[in-house]
């Protein structure tokens, strides 16, 4: 036996040898090409730290950053027929589901959940554009009736996250009723009173522009989003001519009389607490009195109790 070939060369080796990173590190940001730490990218809710660029978040995020303290109640939405219409393409429609849960952890395409922002009660709905496109089908409508009848129930506004490819083309005409059953539902709202806003983020289109995502009380953007029923492309191709620079993003919107706000998704957490404390006709919020923000370290968080 060798000892110095056997124990002592590979014992260096595994001392000096160069550490693997874990893959999931380092994010690339889709437009300036910046690769940006995790932790401060999760920390700026997935926006780019050098240009501002809004990455996707899933709705659970969302809702962690939300709601006061990261703290809220998840709300159940009946399910539908499963494959009312025995739909094939290149995938069984079943197939296609489970994939897309496995791939989000969800079981649909909508989230929704109540709870507290800036000690204001409400009810808050937000659709997942990597569970299929976050496409309208028969779940996400129930999601919006369900969501809209407890904001009723409970006396408190909705606010609700769109994102979508449109209606859900495994369910065909039973997704495109979702149009007029979320729009009944809204209209359930602005019967009892009750503030409904819209935070429109990339992209929204389709169906789900045609209906509910468009009849906010107020009307919010993150910036940049494409918001529109028909694409830019299919525009093109049809009047065949060119549209202009930034046609159907928000800030263009805004120009245009369609919507109210265009926010950073890291300020949109406040600007929702003053609009809806002005709706409800409540005082301004004092902001001493909100709960302190969860922190991950058990130990910083004795220390400070401490004190």
């Amino acid at each position: 036996m060798n000892w110095i070939s056997n124990y002592v060369r590979p014992r260096i080796n595994s001392i000096f040898s160069r550490r693997e990173v874990p893959e999931n590190l380092w994010s690339k940001c889709d437009e300036c090409g910046t690769m940006l730490f995790h932790r401060e990218l999760q920390d700026n809710l997935n926006v780019c730290i050098e240009c501002g660029h809004h990455m996707p978040i899933t709705p659970r995020e969302r809702f962690k950053n939300l709601f006061d303290g990261g703290v809220f109640v998840e709300i159940n939405v009946p399910k539908p027929i499963t494959d009312p219409l025995q739909f094939k393409d290149q995938k069984k429609y079943p197939d296609r589901m489970k994939a897309a849960q496995k791939k989000s952890a969800e079981q649909e395409a909508m989230l929704v959940a109540e709870g507290e922002i800036g000690r204001t009660p409400i009810v808050a709905a937000a659709q997942d554009f990597s569970f299929m496109g976050g496409s309208m089908g028969m779940y996400v409508g129930n999601a919006i009736i369900t969501a809209a009848e407890r904001a009723v129930e409970l006396n408190r506004p909705l606010v609700l996250f769109s994102a979508a490819g449109g209606a859900r083309m495994q369910e065909g005409i039973l997704s495109l009723m979702q149009m007029p059953r979320t729009t009944v539902a809204i209209q359930l709202l602005k019967e009892a009173n009750l503030p409904y806003i819209v935070i429109l983020t990339h992209p929204t289109t389709g169906g789900v522009t045609a209906s509910y995502a468009m009849l906010g009380d107020v009307q919010i953007s993150e910036p940049n989003a494409l918001i529109c029923f028909a694409g830019p492309r299919v525009i093109e191709q049809t009047i065949r001519e060119k549209l202009p620079e930034g046609f159907q993003r928000a800030e263009y919107l805004l120009d245009h009389g369609m919507l109210d706000l265009v926010t950073p998704r890291t300020k949109i957490r406040s600007e929702l607490i003053k609009i809806i404390r002005m709706l409800l006709g409540l005082s301004p919020v004092v902001v001493g009195d909100l709960p302190k923000p969860p922190q991950d370290n058990p130990s910083e968080e004795a220390e400070e109790n401490s004190k």
